[in-house]
């Protein structure tokens, strides 16, 4: 019974990515998290193997897409585009976009948490997906799903340099009008330890010029240097 539904839900994905799989329980290992296995002792697989030659198949198509559509730019350069496209937040967006995380089978306690909807998660199940695909129809119908979710987004990186990130963009910005380097500073963290919240302050010398939120010190600090950045650009 638990086979025939799981097989129904991979199917219901399959169809609305667009793909006639040979093997569909290829794509339902590619959506079982780890944990999964924990309560479900009739599953012998995860997805992290799957995850693993993803991986390298999305590096070599973004790669050959920077390589063909940059030829004036530096491997430096692309690599930076490359990463900024691939990183773990980017990858999130397009399982969101693609709806994975409701077809994710996770364990009680991982879904309780917010599994689902945790970027690092979704961006293996995206990966574990590529890599079920590529076993099973091959390294075109890869680059389909590629182009059409992520790769669409390498101009705008490109144009607006979004390879560097906001904490090395307001540094250099800093030190370059006033000579002085962004210090960060956490004024709240609340929540639980699987559900922190932090807000961080971005200050330079004891000026705060932007306040960030997010799920993680990191994150926060993100946000609050992109906040830095817009005072920095009206000042």
């Amino acid at each position: 019974m638990k086979i025939t539904r799981r097989v129904k839900v991979s199917k219901e994905l399959a169809k609305f990515l667009g793909i006639r799989f040979n093997d569909i329980s290829l794509l339902d290992r590619a959506l079982t998290h780890r944990s999964y296995l924990n309560e479900n002792k009739d599953t012998l697989k995860h997805n992290e193997r799957l995850e693993f030659l993803g991986d390298a198949v999305l590096e070599l198509i973004v790669s050959g897409h920077l390589y063909n559509s940059y030829p004036d730019r530096p491997e430096g350069d692309l690599t930076s585009f490359r990463s900024a496209l691939v990183r773990t937040e980017s990858l999130a967006d397009a399982s969101r976009e693609l709806n994975y995380g409701k077809y994710l089978k996770l364990a009680k306690g991982e879904e309780e948490s917010g599994g689902r909807d945790k970027d690092y998660i979704l961006a293996n199940t995206f990966e574990a997906v590529l890599g079920a695909i590529y076993i099973d129809q091959g390294y075109d119908k890869c680059k389909e799903l590629v182009e059409r979710i992520l790769i669409t987004k390498i101009d705008y990186i490109v144009k607006n340099r979004l390879d560097i990130d906001g904490k090395t963009k307001i540094q250099e910005m800093a030190q370059a009008k006033y000579r002085l380097t962004p210090t960060y500073e956490v004024v709240e963290e609340t929540g639980p330890d699987h559900d922190k919240k932090f807000v961080v302050a971005i200050k330079l010398g004891k000026k705060t010029i932007g306040i960030g939120k997010g799920a993680s010190k990191q994150k926060a600090e993100e946000a609050a240097a992109q906040k830095g950045i817009e005072y920095i650009e009206k000042a």
